[in-house]
Order: C-alpha cells, then structure tokens, then sequence
C-alpha cells in the first residue's frame, strides 16, 4: 500500500515530467501557482533528501531572479516593453510575493547571496504594502481596501519567516493582525466559516453594504487561512501572547468545518456550506488544504487525534480516490477549481468555475497534504 510520502513523490514526479522547471505556468513569473506547488515539493525534498527535487525547486528559481538576485517584476525588467504582464503586476498582488518562502533553504544549502538579496527585496517591500485603516494589508494595490482570505497565506508565511530570521518585529505582528482582522470581520458567526472577502470602503458590487463581506464560504479560501495560520505558528515564539488566539482560531473553523465534510466522499465542497445543492460539487484543492490542517494541528497539538482522526482519515481516503494513473503512468489529480477571483461574489460564480486537472495550485495542495499526512502517520 503506498504511504502519503509515495503520492506526494508520485505527484512531483507528474509535474517534473510535465514541465521544465522554467516553463512552470504562469511563465516568467514570481507567483503563487509555482510557489505552492514548489514548498510543496520542498516538503517532500526535506523528508526524502532526494535532490532531484531541490534541483528542480532550485532550476525554476534561477529562471526568474537575476544573477545577483534581481527579481522578474521587483528590480530587474520591470515595466520594459519585453517584461511579461504578470511580471509588470508583480508589485500590485500578493500573490507574487508567496513564492520567496522556497528561498530560504535555497540559500542555507548552497549560501549563494543572490536568494539572500530577493528575500530582503520582497521582505522590506511589505513595510510599505498598502492597508486598511485597520493596517490590513490590500489583496492587490489595484483594489483599494479589500483583504481576501488568501492574503493570509499568500503574505503570512512570509512575514514571520523574514521576521524570524532578521529580527523584523513590525512583519511578525502585522502578519499576525491579518489573521486576526480576518476572524474579526469575515467570521460568520452562524456557521463557523469565513466569508472570502471584505471590503472595508463597502464600495465593492459584492460588498454586503452593512457588513462589506463577499457573499460565499468558497473552499480554498478557508483552506488557505488555515494553512496559513499553522505555518505562522511555525515561525513565532512559542511564548507570543497571540499564540493562545491563533490556535483557538484554527482548533474552531476546524470544528466548523468537520460539520461540512461530505458524508459519502470525504471531500468538502466549492462553496462549503451549500452540500445539499445537487449543482454544487466536491473540490480537491481545499479539501487537501483542509487535511494538510487537521493533520498538522493534530501534531502540534491544537486539537486532538480522538477528536478529528476520523474526520483525516475520510477526507484522505476522497481525495487519494480522487487521483488516478493517467495511460504514460503519472498521477493526476482531478477536480480542481481553475484560480478564482471574487467576480459577482455569487453562488453560481463559484459553482460555474471549471474543474481542471494537475494544475500547479492544486497539486501543490495536494503535495503538502501529503508531505503532512506522512508526520501524522508516524506520530
């Protein structure tokens, strides 16, 4: 029987042979399609020592940093006639930013400068990220006074990783407040569960015009806050006073969101809390985010294995039946929703968004769900 360290060798594997490292999409980008997928294969390097992976991490950093660390959209080729669009937007999103979590280990193994040089440029450039009037950072500077849930993960990790590493207090606890200003405002207080995002200017066509908050609990949102907690936690003294908060956060929308897991598959669905609509359907991205979470909130003793063991173990078993062989012998991971933005903020956004396969988002979820489930299984 293969253990989740074999599915997470056999979907890094899939995405090495589909692609060049280079020629990971969105191409001649900094952004968090390869940086999922990537500490996602970074996990499963740390617990294999195989280099092929710390290569293939390394091959695709090399294509978008120049040789002394320049970064696509950051210093070097930015605004040229040449520059690809998402390099010239790579200072307005978050997003772009996530991907400098892969190089930290980089530069511990090989102590080349230049992964030293772009971690101090994406780390110094979020002391001037723009905010709310309550210092929550906007998702995109194109999108005046709006957080999103993913702007936990895709600028949290970050933040304290840099903090940790230099020093840089003002990162760690701004990192800190986004949680904390996301389960301020974008809790729903019904369900347990996070609404995907929030205009504070109430301005937005989604915006509730009372509360600001988009319409639907859409699933990788939610996935991502709590992943992103967890790893926050990895990075910050044990002895922080927001400690206690952030994990009572994250041991509640775990409780919230077991009363939502598919009785039949396992999976949760893409807009989580409407699992009786029959044109609603399970989603593997958050659902892997979800186990990743469990999985690591068991081993670090936020909730218990009595408590959610069984809750892990459906929700493994749906998603590994959710992958298959395809005929050339590589793992496919299926029922991916493609990346989504707010849009409308309706239901049927949501639900009418296309279900792909072995995109990099989602099969980096699914690699850290495994690299997660191989600790748990050997606690």
């Amino acid at each position: 029987m293969k253990t989740p360290l074999d599915y997470g060798k056999l979907a890094c594997d899939a995405f090495i042979h589909k692609y060049a490292p280079a020629e990971l999409p969105p191409v001649g980008s900094l952004f968090y399609h390869q940086g999922v997928c990537l500490s996602g294969m970074q996990r499963i390097y740390l617990l294999t020592g195989d280099k092929k992976y710390f290569n293939y991490i390394k091959d695709y950093v090399d294509s978008v940093i120049g040789l002394n660390g320049e970064l696509i959209g950051f210093e070097h080729e930015l605004n040229t006639p040449e520059t690809a669009d998402l390099a010239r937007r790579a200072l307005q999103m978050l997003d772009h930013k996530q991907p400098i979590i892969l190089f930290y280990n980089l530069y511990d193994e090989t102590g080349d400068e230049k992964y030293m040089r772009a971690i101090k440029t994406v780390g110094e450039s979020m002391h001037y990220w723009p905010v709310n009037r309550y210092g929550g950072y906007w998702h995109m500077m194109t999108q005046h006074n709006q957080m999103w849930l993913d702007g936990a993960y895709m600028a949290g990790p970050l933040s304290v990783m840099y903090a940790q590493r230099f020093g840089d207090s003002i990162l760690r606890e701004r990192a800190i407040n986004q949680v904390f200003l996301m389960d301020d405002f974008m809790k729903d207080k019904k369900t347990g569960l996070y609404y995907h995002a929030w205009d504070d200017s109430k301005q937005e066509g989604w915006a509730d015009p009372e509360t600001g908050l988009s319409g639907q609990f859409w699933g990788r949102a939610v996935g991502w806050y709590t992943v992103a907690i967890l790893d926050i936690l990895d990075y910050i003294p044990e002895n922080h006073p927001a400690v206690p908060r952030l994990e009572q956060i994250e041991a509640d929308l775990l409780r919230a969101l077991a009363k939502y897991q598919d009785k039949e598959t396992g999976m949760w669905y893409e807009v989580l809390d409407q699992i009786d609509r029959p044109d609603n359907w399970v989603e593997s991205s958050c659902t892997n985010l979800f186990i990743y979470s469990y999985a690591k909130a068991v081993r670090k003793g936020i909730v218990s294995k009595e408590e959610f063991g069984a809750v892990i173990e459906r929700a493994y078993e749906g998603s590994i039946n959710s992958t298959y062989m395809d005929e050339d012998g590589y793992l496919v991971i299926d029922k991916v929703c493609v990346g989504t933005c707010i849009d409308a903020g309706t239901y049927e956004h949501y639900i009418n968004r296309a279900q792909i396969m072995n995109d990099l988002h989602g099969g980096g979820a699914f690699i850290l769900m495994c690299s997660e489930m191989e600790k748990y299984r050997q606690m």
